[in-house]
């Protein structure tokens, strides 16, 4: 049956309409395989030998930058499936390029940064597979607008990425207020999240021994914690919290408009709700 959806797009059947980014069983593969590589690079620092190369060494991230690859892996097997049409394509750079412009805009004084408030929202209206490739592309072309390129890219990539996948995989059926109220929350709670991650990419090179905020290899892993934790407090709370902040207010100021037309435009381009 055709008629009229509630965005005021028209309303295909709903066996004609698919996600924009289907999670066919290749690509969730690679979106597994990629996090599980993603989450061993982020947390080698709690579980390293003392006598391994990477707790002396200041190479790690350069080891570790091959998360790069794995991360784009689950956008080149969609597209070599034919997971992701045209459409799609379209509208990941569409979003893509407009997270990048507002990185450098608005990644200034106090940790405002607006880029988490696309990708949350795109992540939310068009699925979880979509969400994660946002998250990957908006940065990648970021860093090479502003020149950001190096060991870092990677776990910035895979962190916005996961920010990104968790927005699809909230609950469906909320709407309203309520949905953006869920969005804000979410958003606080990812970015968070996301600076606790880069804090623990980098922390183990940051300080060097001796102090009481270093990495120690082989430490208990809760002695590390607390160190981390109040290298976390001491270096960066400050920008995470502004970040987190800047996230739900961005949500709660654009989040119904924007979402009313991201899901106008997935219903004109035969995009149903994300399974």
């Amino acid at each position: 049956m055709t008629g009229r959806d509630v965005t005021g797009g028209a309303s295909d059947d709903g066996a004609r309409r698919r996600p924009a980014l289907p999670l066919v069983p290749r690509t969730a593969l690679a979106l597994v395989l990629a996090s599980v590589a993603g989450g061993i690079a982020f947390t080698w620092p709690l579980l390293v030998a003392p006598t391994s190369g990477l707790a002396h060494g200041t190479d790690a991230p350069l080891v570790l930058a091959g998360v790069l690859v794995a991360v784009m892996v689950v956008v080149l097997v969609a597209l070599g499936e034919r997971g992701i049409d045209v459409k799609a394509v379209a509208l990941l750079g569409l979003l893509s390029a407009v997270g990048a412009v507002l990185r450098p805009l608005s990644a200034g004084t106090a940790g405002i940064e607006l880029v988490f408030t696309v990708i949350v929202l795109g992540g939310r209206v068009l699925g979880p597979g979509f969400g994660f490739a946002l998250g990957s592309t908006t940065l990648f072309t970021s860093a090479l607008l502003t020149g950001g390129v190096g060991p870092w890219l990677p776990f910035q990539m895979l962190g916005a990425s996961w920010v990104g996948l968790g927005a699809g995989l909230l609950p469906g059926a909320v709407r309203g207020r309520r949905e953006v109220g869920l969005l804000a929350g979410y958003g606080i709670v990812a970015a968070l999240a996301f600076g606790l991650a880069m804090n623990l990419s980098f922390w183990p090179f940051q300080l060097g021994g001796g102090t009481g905020l270093s990495f120690v290899a082989g430490d208990p892993v809760v002695d590390n914690l607390r160190r981390f934790a109040l290298y976390s407090a001491a270096t960066s709370l400050g920008w995470d919290v502004g970040r987190a902040i800047t996230t739900a207010v961005g949500i709660a100021l654009v989040g119904r408009p924007v979402l009313a037309a991201l899901r106008r435009t997935a219903g004109r381009a035969g995009f149903g709700p994300p399974a």
